[in-house]
């Protein structure tokens, strides 16, 4: 429910302020009072677009905020209880913002969140009447078909995306025959190779060599000779220094330590010594070497721009070509394996889809009769009302024909005059007739209607009387369940109310001024008698307003 609502530079709205209650409320006031304006801020606030035009003359932007509860209840008004939703929309000539509890959101997050809220039906709104896909949808809100309806809808998906991929296995077997050879010639192509991971740096380091043999060859010697190779080698003056300190030795110990710590040092040299021997005596690589070499890094750098950039990309890719002509070599298996499972899901389709539609036609006919009766009562008596269920059969052979609707094509008929064969409503109803089934159909839903809040914009255009009476007894009972707000110029229909807010307008110094408040008894009876003789308020007027008042509070 709508609990605060404050609106702010918006139209003729300088600020205004509106704690609502819950159960059944009306909005009253002159005509170009604004009440509009105040279902403008609703519509604004809840997500719809709009237009810079509603920024008030001399202001630089327009702001609605909202508190609104997840379910009917009171709450301590202006405030937000645990649980609440804060929206809010700032609207200038240049642009506009969208808050979700304080916080900066696009536009359709806080549509979706006051999906769920509100509901707001204007004289206009005709557009879930005319759109035959809505009528499917009511019906199966009202035969409470969700997880039948959900089921149709997955088996539907999945009979497609079956029938999808066994297309693409027929589109495939048609070029069976040139993708094997294309796959073919590539596996060979590439298991000829004989690629190996690490082979390239191999490769390049061996032709790191080549290039550098003669300077390689002169450090080696050099090498070899500091280390081993003459009289001035680290072997040769190692040995030395080792017996000058074996013949100081009688003379100190410690000289005889010093000769032993040059062993580690001699193993050193030696080992290096053996190391440049190996190195200078391996096989030289022949310059025919050189040149496979190059041949090989080259056919790796071709195979690398054609198939992967790693040696390792280039094995994936072979195992995704071999995984690929399986696939083809067993296309037949696989047409005739997803035949077996288009047959299956199509079966769960259609079991699933007459189940639905076996439901649909049990609610469309306890619907027909209940809304007729209930326009009946809000004054279309000799109007007969059909919700009309067309039932196309399933045809297995074709399950790409497979719907997430389901079976059936449902629209609302109607016959307003006796004698006439029910016709689409959304070619022949009246807006007058349009308002009533609207709000027979919240009447006849209420018990599974999702938002909280139904605001009636004027639907009672066009009734009066009797009529309208009963239209008043149909919103207050609605308040059972939500919070009704309604925009209403019948005294019938405000006086049924349990909460009055009057719109009203002055003008000073130029400039207009809408205003809101909420109504006691005695200044509602005012407005009743205002509403039932026009600006020539009289006491039988108000005598009248009083009684009709008093009466219409106890319904």
């Amino acid at each position: 429910m709508i609990k605060f609502l404050r609106l702010r530079n918006l139209a003729t709205i300088e600020d205004v302020r509106i704690d609502f209650e819950d159960g059944f409320s009306v909005l009253t006031g002159e005509t170009g009072a604004g009440k509009s304006i105040i279902i403008d801020g609703i519509r604004l606030v809840c997500g719809e677009k709009g237009s810079a035009d509603l920024v008030r003359s001399g202001a630089e932007e327009a702001s609605v905020e909202a508190v609104f509860s997840p379910s009917v209840g009171t709450g301590e008004s202006g405030g937000t209880d645990e649980g609440d939703i804060l929206l809010q929309r700032l609207l200038s000539p240049t642009s506009g913002k969208a808050y979700l509890n304080g916080v900066l959101v696009p536009l359709k997050k806080i549509k979706d969140a006051a999906a769920g809220l509100v509901d707001v039906y204007g004289q206009n709104d005709h557009v879930f009447l005319l759109q035959t896909e809505s009528h499917r949808i009511y019906l199966d809100q009202y035969a409470g078909s969700g997880p039948l309806r959900e089921e149709t809808i997955r088996t539907a998906r999945e009979v497609r995306e079956l029938v999808r991929r066994r297309e693409e296995w027929q589109s495939k077997e048609r070029e069976r025959g040139q993708r094997l050879d294309f796959l073919e010639f590539q596996i060979a192509e590439i298991e000829k190779a004989g690629l190996r991971p690490g082979e390239e740096e191999e490769l390049r380091a061996k032709r790191l060599l080549f290039r550098n043999a003669e300077k390689i060859r002169g450090l080696v010697e050099e090498a070899y000779d500091l280390a081993y190779g003459g009289d001035a080698s680290l072997h040769a003056v190692l040995g030395r220094l080792a017996a000058h300190l074996e013949e100081l030795a009688p003379y100190d110990p410690a000289f005889r330590e010093a000769r032993d710590a040059l062993s580690p040092f001699a193993i050193t040299v030696g080992e290096l010594s053996d190391l440049l021997v190996r190195f200078r005596d391996r096989e030289e690589e022949s310059p025919e070497r050189l040149e496979e070499i190059e041949e090989r890094l080259s056919l790796i750098e071709r195979f690398k721009r054609k198939y992967g950039a790693e040696i390792g990309e280039i094995q994936s890719y072979l195992d995704r070509l071999k995984s690929e002509r399986e696939d083809y070599l067993r296309i037949q298996d696989r047409l005739r394996q997803a035949g077996e499972e288009i047959a299956r899901a199509a079966a769960a389709y259609d079991e699933s889809s007459r189940k639905l539609s076996a439901v649909r036609r049990e609610a469309a006919r306890k619907l027909g009769d209940k809304i007729e009766k209930e326009i009946a009562l809000l004054g279309m008596k000799k109007a007969r009302f059909e919700v009309g269920v067309e039932t196309d059969p399933f045809q297995p052979e074709r399950p790409e024909t497979a719907r997430d609707s389901g079976l059936d094509t449902v629209e609302f008929l109607i016959s307003p005059n006796p004698g006439e064969p029910p016709k689409p409503l959304r070619k022949i109803a009246s807006g007058g007739e349009l308002s009533r089934i609207m709000l027979a159909l919240k009447s006849a839903a209420q018990a599974r209607d999702e938002a909280s809040t139904l605001i009636f914009d004027e639907i009672d255009a066009g009734i009066g009387g009797k009529t309208a009476e009963s239209v008043a007894q149909k919103l207050k009972a609605l308040s059972a369940r939500h919070q009704v707000l309604c925009i209403t110029h019948l005294p019938q229909i405000a006086s049924f109310a349990s909460h009055h807010y009057l719109i009203s307008k002055r003008t000073e110094n130029n400039r207009t001024f809408t205003a809101v408040r909420k109504l006691g008894i005695d200044q509602r009876v005012e407005e009743l008698a205002r509403l039932m003789s026009g600006s020539l308020v009289t006491e039988t007027s108000l005598a009248s307003a009083r009684d009709m008042l008093e009466h219409n509070t106890r319904s």
